[in-house]
């Protein structure tokens, strides 16, 4: 049995997730003198695990119904 959350939580959990990395980020780089690159790599990781959730199906984004198709 796969785990698949359904759209609108899917949504919900990529939404807080973002701004909850993006304020770590910004505040962890404020506290410590971090190079921009290492600030790059570690929003690229943050990315990259969304990026598996959803190749995984285990998000399936709807993108709060901004891409709905048609389907005929």
């Amino acid at each position: 049995m796969k785990l698949r959350i359904n759209p609108l939580a899917s949504d919900i959990i990529i939404s807080i997730y973002v701004i909850a990395t993006l304020f770590l980020r910004f505040k962890y780089e404020n506290i410590t003198n971090v190079s921009p690159m290492l600030s790059i790599v570690m929003g690229i990781c943050f990315v990259v695990i969304i990026w598996v959730l959803i190749k995984l199906n285990i998000l399936n984004p709807n993108w709060f119904g901004l891409l709905n198709y048609n389907k005929k």
